[in-house]
């Protein structure tokens, strides 16, 4: 295992700034001639490009910098992540972007799937047509599309990509998502041993490391080290606060810090910059490797699927494991699928699950900071 000789805010610190480190590495990465797959999403099946010879990372999507470029080509109304995603690429101030070799978009919603026809016209787009539903003939679709993706990579790349060499980076990113759920569930301790903006940050900040054979040992040390040092009595309890809703990251941690800023603690994010990300492994003992990597990311419970069952179920599981005192949901403005559902996650967490819910709608600016201070103050106050 890794060993972290650091204190633990030194070390949440690296992680805060594993993404900006990150411009350098991927630099490093072409000197050494090794291909970067760009992509945006959760459902993105990185075993399959890591099987290929190439490095993954997420790219710029969460900041407003180049919004208002963006809306020379887009709509106004259209939503900010997707705007801040299409800016980056037509302003060439992503680094990911630029030396990505190929970027990958999913069709998780109609301004996405758009977007990325006006994208392909600067930079390679592989589009995966993700189903909108959860079932068998879906994940025939998926694992169809799975192997698409395969044969697109070994042709793209000049490589062939193996089933034995699929089920060892299946490996790989299973040990991934094990660590950050073992780093997930020191947030049971009682007071949290940790701030929820730390843990978001390990979490967040893990998927711009390059070198992915060392980052579950690497989390794992992380885990064992605010375990080792925990220490009750130097910890605050306060409100326990499960985040939902649209993915987080930038600019959007300014909700996180309205939360801990004003009394309490995000003990867990079911979003895609959480545990929605690593709750489910990959099945290695399963006979066909491609519909197991299927299986596995089509069981991600998002609101573009319909019915969304799998959200309400990994949502019920966090609140009975972290006994939250309430959730708040963040959304994106114009994010129709996540809107549109708040009311049955709303509905779901009220009167099913007995606690508090509140919802905030928001963007990439700063202007609403002060009120989401105002209004999240109140809630946790509440509490």
């Amino acid at each position: 295992m890794t060993e972290l000789v650091k204190d633990l805010p030194e070390i949440f610190d690296d992680f805060a700034e594993a993404r900006q480190n990150a411009f350098l590495s991927v630099k490093e990465l072409k000197d050494k001639g090794i291909p970067l797959v760009g992509h945006y999403c959760t459902y993105f099946p990185a075993e399959v490009a890591w099987a290929a010879g190439a490095s993954t990372v997420a790219l710029c999507s969460t900041s407003d910098e180049t919004i208002e470029e963006a809306e020379r080509d887009l709509p106004t109304n259209l939503c900010p992540l997707i705007k801040s995603s299409y800016g980056f690429a037509k302003t060439n101030k992503c680094p990911f972007f630029y030396f990505s070799d190929v970027v990958v978009g999913e069709t998780t919603c109609d301004g996405k799937k758009k977007m990325y026809e006006l994208m392909n016209d600067i930079k390679p787009v592989y589009i995966m047509h993700l189903p909108q539903t959860q079932n068998a003939r879906a994940l025939q679709y998926w694992k169809d599309e799975v192997i698409d993706f395969r044969k697109y990579l070994e042709g793209k790349f000049n490589t062939e990509i193996t089933d034995e060499n699929l089920r060892y980076w299946a490996k790989i990113g299973n040990d991934i998502r094990d660590a950050q759920k073992n780093l997930a569930d020191t947030m049971e301790l009682e007071p949290a041993p940790m701030s929820g903006l730390d843990f978001f940050h390990v979490t967040y900040g893990s998927t711009f490391k390059m070198d992915k054979k060392a980052i579950a040992d690497e989390i794992n040390a992380i885990a064992k080290k605010v375990r080792d040092e925990y220490d009750p009595s130097t910890r605050e309890k306060k409100p326990r606060i499960i985040v939902t809703g649209c993915p987080m990251g930038g600019a959007t941690e300014k909700v996180i810090n309205a939360i801990e800023n004003n009394g309490g603690v995000v003990v867990s994010f079911e979003n895609c910059s959480g545990e929605k990300n690593f709750d489910n492994n990959i099945d290695l003992e399963a006979e066909d490797i491609n519909e197991a990597i299927a299986s596995r990311y089509l069981d991600i419970g998002c609101s573009v699927m319909t019915p969304d069952t799998n959200r309400l179920k990994l949502l019920s599981k966090l609140i009975d494991k972290y006994k939250a005192d309430g959730v708040l949901e963040m959304d994106l403005v114009s994010c129709h699928p996540y809107i549109v559902e708040r009311e049955t996650i709303k509905r779901f967490v009220t009167e099913e699950k007995g606690i508090p819910y509140m919802f905030v709608e928001t963007d990439f600016s700063k202007s609403d900071i002060g009120q989401l201070n105002t209004r999240i103050a109140a809630f946790i106050e509440m509490l």
